[in-house]
């Protein structure tokens, strides 16, 4: 980069979820964005810990916790993450499963058999504190289903069959049998569950119950797929995301006096020739206020209605072969004030659903083997570990390895240079701590600080604390931080301090902080020509330059950016310097938030970096569903180095917060159409980031 670059002057009903538990489920930001990275814990980072000897008997699936509505601190419960502090059973009778599902104590109840149920109709009354899972694709609930009480809370029900209970005639309240009911629970997660063929409805959230995610179900043969309400009472918040309704006639779902009903990416399907003719679509009732997003809908008659007094915002859904009401109006709410969630294109749904939903083999033990066979090499600086250094652990990982091999950092602070070299990929360096502040690999190089072999300076890209070379890296719960004091050395050529450069392909970085000042996250690819992805989630990143820069493909998804004032204590700033090549997608910040106790209206979203004068290059930012602070300057976007903006790619799409503004010539705006092109999924391709 060039050297030159860079010279300027009451608590709520609902608190947002301070952890995450499982690599690859949304997850909430925190209420306290304030800080620079939030508690001891970390905002993002690991939950208390529960009890030790659970946790390391407990596969890692069973230890998931809840996404959504779900996972929002609050009467008393923090998120939904089930049986995981209790014992693992496996359970292949009625009997069993009875035993453990009412049981007092915490379970992980893995269910591995068909299990009808007797009499038919039956619905074992699940209790608190209890994760209900299918062992692969083998759990089937038969003739029957679950009911959660008044009070129940804290239950995960994943990955099973529930089906046939059935008797031959629908709305025969004689057979009023659901696959799953809950009257007045709350804190509750469905997920990739088989529900079909039952007597009455699939899911019924009836009677106040809240705090209910739903996702990744299919539901499918049955007259009332699934209803909500029945209260007067506005108290229910439930997001239903990622769902196909195949074949239901109504209730799909019927949404009655919720608060708040989260309905996003889900797939209605009425098969043309069929004797299901379905009579409605999502239907929000009473009270209810409804945010409906990128939702695909094919052949359904009255795809989407409301009543007078309820609500309905619809935003990016796609509507084929539908016939009859399609409503929208009023207001509803928006759903990142409570947690974190990162939308897919409209057009994959259908797809992406037929493949992703219901049981899945893999949510068993067969993922928790494979995840098992990483090689894992630990550092510890008192000497406990197999080595007291990161990079001697990086240094010891066989070139041209071919499986991951996890560096597992014991907690403490690392004074060091690391590097990892292009001829070693799948390597994970990844903190052992409670919070990604126990564990801190730190230097201080500038872009002017001189080598020590006098062969010159380092350079910007020469000046990080971690250099990124490998394809297929990833970093997890830990602090990279370069801590170069500007203020002690004003007379040093070139300010630029990286404390985070990679160089290479698919790297994940999840749950982490990146701290500098100038150019603190360089995001770059080996060669102009040459593809670079990189997806960063639930992570912090603090700077005031240029702090995220670069002409790498790179998503910054449910994170935090947190601006700092300059070295003499001013603000002023600039977030992404992009540098990306014609015909590749630049940099997406998406579904985060911008804060920082600097002075309102100093900071710029970005810049255009044409590299060393390079009028080729094609500088890309697009920043989205973002919470912007007060300090974002109104027209957000400025020329750099002789290149304007204008003639690049910047924009952004339903940003919220007091730095959010309406479009103008000065602050382009995508349309709804724009948007759906400009998604976390267009920006990964075929990559879809995991742990293993």
């Amino acid at each position: 980069m060039s050297e030159h670059r860079g010279t300027t002057t009451a608590e709520p009903r609902h608190r947002r979820r301070r952890t995450v538990l499982v690599a690859g489920v949304p997850l909430a930001l925190t209420a306290a964005c304030t800080l620079a990275y939030g508690t001891d814990a970390g905002v993002f980072g690991a939950d208390a810990q529960r009890t030790a000897s659970a946790a390391a008997a407990a596969p890692a699936w069973a230890t998931a916790a809840a996404d959504g509505f779900a996972s929002v601190d609050a009467r008393g419960q923090n998120g939904t993450y089930g049986g995981r502090d209790g014992r693992t059973v496996t359970v292949k009778t009625l009997a069993e499963l009875e035993k453990y599902a009412t049981a007092a104590e915490p379970y992980v109840i893995v269910v591995a058999a068909t299990i009808t149920m007797d009499p038919v109709g039956k619905e074992i009354k699940v209790a608190s504190d209890k994760t209900i899972v299918g062992s692969g694709t083998s759990g089937h609930i038969v003739g029957g289903g679950f009911f959660l009480g008044s009070g129940v809370h804290n239950v995960i029900i994943r990955n099973l069959t529930i089906r046939d209970a059935y008797q031959g005639v629908w709305n025969d309240k004689d057979h009023d049998f659901d696959a799953i009911q809950m009257d007045g629970a709350h804190h509750v997660w469905i997920d990739h569950n088989d529900l079909r063929n039952m007597a009455d409805g699939l899911i019924d959230v009836r009677k106040d119950s809240t705090y209910v995610t739903v996702s990744w179900n299919k539901l499918s043969d049955d007259n009332k797929a699934f209803g909500i309400g029945w209260t007067e009472n506005v108290v229910t918040d439930i997001t239903i995301h990622h769902n196909w309704i195949r074949e239901t006639e109504q209730r799909n779902p019927s949404t009655d006096n919720a608060a708040h009903a989260h309905l996003y990416n889900n797939f209605l399907e009425d098969v043309a020739g069929t004797t299901v003719k379905s009579s409605y679509g999502n239907y929000s009732r009473g009270a209810t206020k409804m945010l409906l997003e990128n939702s695909y809908f094919q052949g359904m008659n009255n795809p989407v209605i409301k009543d007078s007094t309820a609500s309905i915002v619809q935003r990016g859904n796609t509507f084929v072969a539908t016939t009859g009401r399609n409503e929208s109006g009023g207001t509803a709410f928006d759903a990142k004030t409570y947690y974190a969630y990162t939308l897919d294109r409209t057009a994959d749904v259908p797809a992406l659903l037929k493949s992703g939903v219901g049981p899945r083999g893999s949510i068993g033990t067969t993922a928790v083997t494979k995840a098992a066979a990483a090689t894992t090499l630990t550092v510890a600086k008192d000497g406990s570990g197999q080595y007291s250094t990161v990079q001697a652990a990086v240094n010891a990982v066989p070139a041209g390895n071919a499986s991951r091999v996890v560096i597992s950092v014991k907690p403490g602070t690392y004074r060091e240079l690391v590097k990892v070299p292009s001829n070693k990929p799948h390597v994970t360096i990844q903190g052992t701590g409670g919070s990604r502040k126990d564990t801190v690999i730190v230097y201080n190089n500038a872009s002017g600080t001189p080598k020590p072999d006098g062969s010159g300076t380092y350079g910007t890209g020469g000046s990080a604390t971690v250099a990124v070379e490998a394809d297929n890296f990833q970093a997890r719960n830990l602090t990279i931080s370069n801590d170069f004091d500007e203020a002690a050395n004003q007379s040093l050529p070139g300010q630029q301090a990286v404390a985070l450069r990679t160089a290479s392909d698919k790297v994940f970085l999840d749950s982490i902080i990146v701290e500098g000042d100038q150019d603190t996250l360089l995001l770059d690819t080996a060669a102009k020509d040459r593809l670079g992805r990189v997806y960063m989630k639930n992570s912090y990143i603090v700077g005031n330059v240029d702090f995220i820069f670069g002409r790498a493909t790179a998503v910054i998804d449910a994170s935090v950016i947190t601006l700092k004032k300059r070295w003499n204590g001013t603000s002023a700033g600039y977030i992404t310097a992009p540098s990306t090549a014609a015909n590749r997608k630049g940099i997406l910040i998406a579904n985060s938030t911008v804060n920082g106790s600097v002075s309102d209206r100093t900071f710029y979203l970005g810049r255009p970096w044409h590299a060393g004068g390079d009028a080729t290059l094609d500088p890309q930012a697009t920043v989205r569903d973002t919470t912007l602070s007060a300090a974002i300057r109104t027209t957000p976007w400025t020329d750099m180095g002789g290149f304007s903006w204008k003639e690049d790619r910047f924009a952004e799409y339903r940003n919220t917060g007091a730095g959010a503004g309406a479009a103008s010539a000065d602050r382009p705006q995508l349309t709804d159409a724009q948007a759906t092109g400009q998604e976390v999924a267009d920006w990964l391709g075929d990559w879809t980031p995991t742990t293993s």
